[in-house]
């Protein structure tokens, strides 16, 4: 691994490890995360959920390439606590947003599980390519947590053998919230086709195995780098190859002229409709929490 500026928070971090034929991706969150957070008054439970939801959209829309290219993330469920999940992830650009039933959240307690608050629910994961490309895959949201149906994923709609680690941390200063993301490319190393995929290949139960003795303390260790995670999980191989991703931020891309532009493909009866006693249409973006009086 060659001598670079260590990465922090923040910023996205990929890797690979040719010889294994495997792909990586770290993040770790500091300001962005607390920035989303800070558009609604979460209680613990839905700030955790959204933490984990928002490092598991920057993991994967980070093996994206091009700058239109876009990946959303949406959970639901009908008769469960929480009603929506939405993450999307754009050229760096992460934003979010939990639905939630405050009052029978409340009688879960502090901790609950996954179960607990979805129900029965399922995730959808859409990769855009920016090209016109757009792919989906939809999994049921089982396991413990959303990394889990993000692993069930990869493993049913795109036959990629994937492990992902996610932690996060409340402190003093906020919260941080970090990921690791590997996958195994069979026969070809990132940017090769992948010939075939074997669950069980003996280089993806190796890269597997040590990428699973990562810890909850490093991953949110702010004295720590990404690159040091990296090179403490596979300093043994023959190449960890680093690989520089975009720095992150929060990504509401709401705006008075794009409200605008899609009030105006209304016809005139129904904007007629939307309008106040004041001629105005009031537009409230969920992501932001930002109010948008227009006249249109």
């Amino acid at each position: 691994m060659e001598n670079q500026a260590e990465t922090f928070a923040d910023k996205l971090l990929g890797f690979t490890l040719p010889a294994r034929n495997a792909r990586a991706r770290i993040v770790r969150l500091d300001d962005v995360v607390n920035e989303v957070l800070s558009a609604h008054d979460y209680p613990a439970p839905i700030t955790h959920l959204l933490s984990e939801a928002l490092v598991l959209s920057a993991l994967m829309g980070g093996l994206l390439k091009g700058e239109e290219a876009q990946l959303t993330m949406q959970a639901q469920t009908q008769g469960g606590v929480v009603t929506l999940l939405v993450c999307d992830y754009r050229a760096g650009a992460i934003r979010g947003y939990v639905d939630f039933d405050a009052a029978r959240l409340e009688a879960l307690g502090a901790n609950p599980s996954l179960s607990a608050l979805f129900a029965q629910g399922y995730l959808a994961i859409t990769f855009e390519t920016g090209g016109g490309e757009r792919y989906q895959g939809i999994v049921p949201l089982e396991g413990d947590s959303l990394a889990e149906a993000c692993e069930l994923y990869f493993s049913q709609s795109e036959q990629i053998p994937t492990m992902i680690r996610v932690a996060s941390r409340a402190g003093a200063g906020g919260r941080v919230a970090s990921g690791l993301l590997i996958q195994h490319l069979a026969d070809g190393e990132e940017g090769r086709e992948r010939l075939h995929v074997r669950l069980d290949h003996p280089d993806w139960e190796h890269v597997q195995t040590l990428g699973s003795s990562i810890t909850h303390d490093e991953l949110v260790d702010p004295d720590l780098s990404m690159e040091a995670i990296a090179w403490r999980l596979f300093h043994e191989e023959e190449e960890v190859r680093i690989q520089p991703g975009p720095t992150l931020s929060r990504g509401c891309r709401c705006s008075p002229e794009y409200y605008e532009t899609v009030i105006a493909r209304f016809p005139e009866g129904e904007r007629a409709e939307m309008r106040n006693g004041d001629g105005k249409v009031i537009v409230d973006c969920a992501f932001c929490a930002r109010e948008f009086e227009l006249e249109i």
